[in-house]
Order: C-alpha cells, then structure tokens, then sequence
C-alpha cells in the first residue's frame, strides 16, 4: 500500500516509570496499531541499558501474540551474534506456531549494545564483531528450513519445532536490518526483505538502499526488493511538546553512547539540559534525522522520507519518555494519514 506504516518499539522505561508499566504500554501500543491499520508491530533487542526492556524480544513477542490477532509481530531485530542460531529458529517456529503467518525474523549483526556487555553474552573474550554474520544467517536459515545437504555437520539436527515435524503451514519471514551497505549488500544477494535504521544512520540512509537495490537477486521467498526505512517519528498538539519528547530520546541516546545509560529523562531535564558541540558530535544526524511536531508537519516529513528513499514501507520509532504521550502520538499520526 501506498503509505504502508509500522512500528519499532523499544519498549522505553522513564524516569518515574516502571518495566512493567512499559510493557503493558507496548501491548496498549500494539493493539492500536493494529485496530489502525499499521503493517508490523516489531521490538528491538538491546542489553544494558535501563531505559529500554526489550532485551528479549522473542518473550516480548510472545506476550504482544497473546494481545493481539492480525498484525505481524517480529523482531527489528534480534542480534544474531548474541545467539546460536538453532536457539533462535526454535524461538521463532514457537511464534509462529503461536500466530501463525503473522511472524517477523528481523537479524541485526550488531551487539545491540557495548563490548563488555557483548562479552558477557556469549562469554567469549574477543571483541565483538559481525565477521560470522553471512555464515551464521546461512546456519539460521537452514535451521528454519531444516535444509542441510548431505554432509553438512548438523544434517541430522532439527528445529523444533519445525518442518520435521511435518507441514506446518510456514515459517517466520526473515528479514535483514542494518545502517551501512554490509547487510544491504547480503539482504540483496539472498532475495530477502531489508530494513535500514535511518534513526541512528541517516547520512547512509539512500546509498544503502541503492546498493541492496543493485544487489538484490529474485528468490523464493522475495520477486522484487522490498524496503523499510525506520525513522524516529512523535507527533503532539503543538510543536513544543513533540520537541520536548523527542529531547529525551536524544538525550537518552547521548547518554549512552558516553558510557552514561539509563532511564528515559523527564521533558523537564531533556528541555534544560544543553547539549555541547561535543554531545551533538556524538548524536550525529540523530535530531537532524527525527521527526517530530503537529500531525500535519510529521505527515509532511515522512512523505518527505518515503520520496526521497523509495522505502515500501516506514517503520517509526518513538523512545521517548511519556507513556500516554506515545499512544497519542501514533493515534495523531494515524489520523493525519487517514486510518
């Protein structure tokens, strides 16, 4: 569809609020992207820090199936990584066998989170790199196809559950996610869908898509390319407000990338706090690269977007700190655009 919408959550956790306020906030949030008509509802994976609980998306996943009963749920994404693949094609046959034909396998090949902490997940002692991606996607997808030729070394291992246990109707849509031309290149090469994180890489934003574009090979699961371009998007009454909620994600994000995380800040501490030409260093395009103020301006900038990168589909991030403030800012945005 022309103005195909989804959402990222990261289940943001505020000053002031809890974990289990945000979840129930993200269950809230996903039911009104549903009965609005948006694509996808996916959850992002991210480790020590304490202003984002989706550490583990798959469980998350589980609980927004139980909420929910037409939009497709997925991963945006898992940190592949961080997990040996068999574990996560047994994860997300579950899923799928939960909300059958509604699943999402987004793979990320970043840690989604620093050095020491991605040590201490896979308890391995060299740095943190995506080196075995390609190899460890090839693992995955034959772990969900149960589709090792003779000879491989796990030809006798199996999902489960999965296809040996007999037909099942599908398996999860498996995606590729990135912010350089890395993954865009091996989403291309494989036939598969791509979604790249123009919040945190927009500067890269169109030469990536370009090059998944000219890469891309027609394959069983994908005829054509087929992108997603996720964006931070808040929309509010008035400009001010959306401001202020879009300063304490930019001000979250400084704070972690100075090895200083933790919870969302109030509107009040991001609207007074002065960010030096060092924090906007670190920010890079982030403020330049949201979107944010009334329905009508975040409409524009988005078609803007859309336009500019040929995306199929926009998938917008809102980790801001107020938990109503998120439910009214996707149901303003879902008015603007008539759904």
């Amino acid at each position: 569809m022309a103005d195909a919408l989804s959402v990222l959550d990261l289940v943001a956790v505020g000053e002031g609020h809890t974990t289990r306020e945000a979840l129930r906030t993200s269950a809230r949030l996903a039911r009104l992207a549903e009965a609005r008509g948006f694509q996808r509802y996916w959850v992002a994976e991210h480790h020590s820090m304490p202003g984002i609980a989706s550490s583990s998306p798959a469980v998350i996943l589980a609980y927004l199936a139980a909420q929910t009963t037409r939009i497709r749920l997925g991963s945006g994404g898992v940190m592949l990584p961080n997990h040996a693949p068999l574990v996560v094609a047994e994860q997300f046959h579950t899923l799928e066998a939960m909300a059958p034909g509604r699943v999402d396998l987004g793979l990320g090949r970043a840690p989604g989170t620093d050095q020491l902490t991605a040590r201490a997940l896979r308890r391995t002692h060299g740095p943190a790199t995506g080196d075995t991606f390609p190899a460890d996607v090839a693992e995955l997808l034959g772990f969900l196809d149960d589709d090792f030729p003779d000879g491989h070394p796990y030809r006798r291992v199996h999902a489960v559950p999965g296809p040996v246990q007999g037909p099942s109707g599908g398996r999860p849509a498996v995606w590729l996610l990135g912010s350089s031309g890395f993954s865009a290149q091996l989403a291309g090469r494989l036939g598969l869908p791509f979604a790249f994180a123009h919040h945190f890489a927009g500067h890269h934003t169109v030469p990536a898509l370009e090059l998944y574009r000219q890469s891309f090979r027609p394959s069983p699961v994908l005829a054509e390319p087929y992108t997603v371009v996720g964006v931070f998007a808040f929309a509010a009454e008035s400009e001010e407000q959306a401001r202020d909620q879009a300063l304490t994600g930019a001000l979250t994000t400084v704070r972690f990338r100075s090895g200083r995380p933790g919870l969302v800040p109030t509107p009040e501490e991001a609207r007074s706090h002065v960010f030096t030409a060092y924090e906007r260093k670190i920010l890079g395009g982030w403020l330049e690269h949201a979107v944010h103020g009334t329905p009508d301006v975040v409409r524009e900038r988005l078609d803007e977007l859309r336009k500019r990168t040929q995306a199929d589909e926009l998938m917008l991030a809102s980790n801001a700190h107020g938990l109503q403030e998120r439910l009214t800012s996707l149901s303003l945005i879902a008015d603007s655009y008539g759904m």
